[in-house]
């Protein structure tokens, strides 16, 4: 069996439904609450909702969980055209329990991760005394990254299965 963290995000169209189903294609354990994030990288687009699912699956890798996430990317129309651009659905996986990898395919746990107060935020709501391997306590990474700019959208919510 692995566990899997992954973060979920989407600033086109019906943002709220592509988080949906990400969560309604993922063996989720557990799903955090939807913030709102001001995007990162290329910043001429819309603001983002981001989610973080725990999820589990007894027959899965970790390319396992690279190949479902792209998956339920292309069934929400995901389209590559620029780096760090506007998307329907963005699915990381963000670390695989016990898992790490070197491949530039799937690096794990994700190399930009502990930069990124969208996934830390919601993956401290869920599992406060978590770690990222090589880099520690999420409560302290947050703690020194700030929460600044991450926005809690408590009228917005999502359904795990």
């Amino acid at each position: 069996m692995t566990t899997a963290v992954l973060s979920i995000g989407s600033n086109m169209g019906d943002r709220l439904g592509h988080l949906q189903s990400a969560v309604d294609g993922l063996p989720a354990l557990a799903v955090s609450s939807v913030y709102e994030t001001a995007p990162w990288g290329v910043t001429d687009q819309d603001d983002f909702l981001n989610a973080i699912v725990v999820a589990s699956r007894e027959d899965f890798d970790e390319w396992d969980w690279l190949r479902l996430a792209q998956d339920l990317e292309n069934a929400a129309g995901r389209v590559r055209e620029v780096r760090w651009g506007p998307r329907s659905l963005d699915v990381d996986v963000i670390t695989v329990i016990g898992v790490t990898s070197t491949d530039p395919r799937l690096e794990l746990p994700h190399p930009r991760a502990h930069e990124r107060a969208f996934v830390l935020v919601p993956w401290l709501e869920l599992q406060p005394d978590a770690s990222l391997p090589g880099h520690g306590p999420i409560a302290d990474l947050v703690t020194a990254l700030g929460d600044e700019g991450v926005r809690l959208r408590e009228d917005l919510k999502l359904e795990a299965a």
